[in-house]
């Protein structure tokens, strides 16, 4: 496997994950959030032309990506906005390499931790968060930013299903 930085070409195949990642959550009965369109074309493209998008592709492969990894900055820290894999190559660890990748990208620009947003129930999610080394943040510990962030998930309606925020420290 090989990680390395989103180009405008990929973007509609990030799409293309991103819709077939979103399959697994129709069959636990969110059919809401497997419905739910993919980020833009323009989307993508910010992401990319900030440097904030990374894409794993399989060695040996033709460089296509099989998944993606989308993140913001917010209160001084990486906010992992979306990690997809397709689900043709879920379980092979190419989430959790993304996210060490981001780590490392983070770390060496002086950032103190990662951050994102989750549902606490789908065990690809917050429990899979948990054991890439994130802890969940309660209402106390959340920042100006990951309130709003939170805020914008309830007005859309994520809120319908238990979400929470998590931290994953760099320091130390």
């Amino acid at each position: 496997m090989r990680i390395r930085a989103a180009r405008t070409g990929d973007l509609t195949r990030l799409q293309d994950i991103e819709r077939a990642a979103g399959e697994p959550f129709r069959v636990i009965g969110m059919t809401e959030i497997a419905d739910d369109e993919p980020p833009s074309i323009d989307q993508l493209s910010e992401y990319v032309e900030a440097g904030r998008a990374w894409v794993a592709t399989v060695a040996g492969g033709a460089d296509v990506p099989v998944a993606y990894l989308i993140a913001d900055l917010i209160d001084g820290n990486l906010h992992i906005e979306q990690v997809s894999v397709d689900p043709a190559h879920a379980r092979q660890g190419i989430g959790r390499r993304l996210i060490e990748h981001v780590a490392d990208y983070a770390r060496g620009a002086g950032m103190p931790a990662l951050t994102l947003t989750t549902f606490v129930d789908v065990p690809w999610n917050a429990p899979y968060y948990r054991r890439c080394g994130f802890v969940d943040l309660d209402g106390d510990t959340l920042t100006e930013g990951l309130r709003a962030v939170r805020d914008h998930e309830a007005a859309i309606g994520l809120d319908r299903w238990p979400r929470v925020c998590m931290r994953r420290d760099l320091r130390g």
